[in-house]
């Protein structure tokens, strides 16, 4: 059969390597595409790493917390005011190094009775009160009281400053209470730096109020310690981080929640007593240890058992800012803040789970999210428990 010139169409030369040219050009545009794809869902990955790295340069806790406690008596005003002891030494050097009122540095405890004459403004209908007696008394759990006591006459309109909110940290807050000779409640108010008078009328008192507005004080500071205690949160995300049916999140994260509202209040109510120079690194552990879970092990089945001992040290971890500063121990009734404070710790949580949970379940689906994002995150959580162990025990 003959063929004319032309009629056949020549077939491409093959390449060196057998393969014809174009042939791999499908899956360079799969390849293309998938990319494409996943670029949002990478850049939101990248995202947790930048929180990650964030969470490194700040420190674990912001909030401090003082008592300011007052008895009215017949005669006199009694005030009863607990600091942490290395707030209390900040604020002396403060005062020796400014141009009045320099303590005597041959006498420490001169330094902190001028420092504790200077810590109240106190009126009574516009009459100033002058304080009369002070006493300093250093406490087992690291704290200083201080004692003043101030004359008064008749008067119901009672305004109290406290001045030294203005120098401490910008996360402090002082719980204060006012009592009567008999020990009832007539008021309660949590102050900060912004926030630092409070004013009663002694004549016209609402028991249900005051306790109505401590509840809500010590809940919004339940709230701020989880969200500012970087350290729980980001023990509470490497958990997450992994990944895992919804039944066993639901397990890990009711585990946690159990765990930690029984120390919480047994540490609250002064039933078990450990140092924070014990919990605060084994903290700092729990985070290095789920990190590195999340690195080598596959099988996460029972991490809710593991959640549930860890959840228990993080619990003393919360309690710290209720009972290290003798919130029990002042006097002071610790139910409305145990109640309130472990409901704001709860409610902090589930918004931060609420917000990253179905987050993390929609990354998970992503290739590059499991198998670069996943071990990059928990290997900066590894890195971060590691830091803040050093700091807490070597560099402390």
């Amino acid at each position: 059969m003959c063929v004319e010139p032309g009629s056949v169409t020549a077939a491409p030369p093959l390449r060196r390597d057998g393969v014809k040219p174009g042939a791999n050009l499908p899956k360079l545009q799969r390849r293309s595409a998938l990319l494409e794809k996943s670029r949002p869902l990478n850049s939101i990955g990248w995202l947790v790493i930048a929180f990650f790295l964030f969470a490194v340069q700040v420190h674990a806790h912001e909030i401090g917390l003082s008592i300011a406690e007052f008895r009215l008596e017949d005669e006199h005003l009694g005030v009863q005011m607990t600091f942490a002891h290395s707030e209390v030494e900040a604020l002396v050097a403060t005062e020796g190094g400014a141009g009045n009122r320099t303590p005597d540095p041959n006498s420490p405890r001169r330094g902190l009775e001028a420092l504790a004459l200077t810590a109240l403004d106190i009126t009574l209908d516009d009459r100033a009160l002058q304080a009369s007696d002070v006493a300093v008394e250093p406490e087992p759990n690291n704290t200083i009281q201080f004692r003043l006591r101030f004359p008064k006459s008749s008067g119901s309109r009672l305004t109290v400053r406290s001045t030294l909110l203005a120098r401490l940290t910008p996360g402090h807050r002082q719980f204060l209470v006012v009592r009567s000779k008999a020990g009832e409640t007539l008021a309660e108010r949590i102050l900060d730096g912004k926030s630092d008078t409070f004013q009663t009328d002694l004549a016209r008192f609402s028991f249900s109020e005051a306790k109505l507005g401590s509840f809500r004080q010590f809940l919004v500071l339940g709230v701020e310690h989880i969200i500012t205690g970087y350290d729980h949160v980001v023990f509470l995300l490497a958990l997450l981080l992994a990944g895992g049916a919804f039944w066993n999140t639901a397990k890990i994260i009711t585990s946690f929640t159990l765990a930690h509202s029984i120390t919480l209040a047994l540490a609250a109510l002064d039933v078990v007593r450990i140092p924070s120079s014990i919990v605060e690194p084994l903290i700092a552990v729990s985070i290095v240890y789920v990190g590195l879970e999340n690195l080598l092990e596959r099988d996460l089945r029972w991490r809710w058992l593991l959640t549930f001992a860890f959840g228990l040290v993080h619990g003393f971890g919360f309690a710290s800012i209720l009972r290290e500063l003798g919130l029990g121990a002042a006097g002071v009734g610790v139910a409305v803040p145990l109640v309130s404070f472990n409901l704001g710790v709860e409610l902090g949580q589930m918004a931060i789970m609420l917000l990253v949970l179905p987050l993390i379940w929609k990354l998970r689906s992503q290739p590059f999210f499991v198998m670069r994002c996943v071990p990059a995150c928990s290997l900066l959580v590894t890195l971060m428990g590691g830091y803040w162990l050093l700091q807490r025990t070597v560099l402390s």
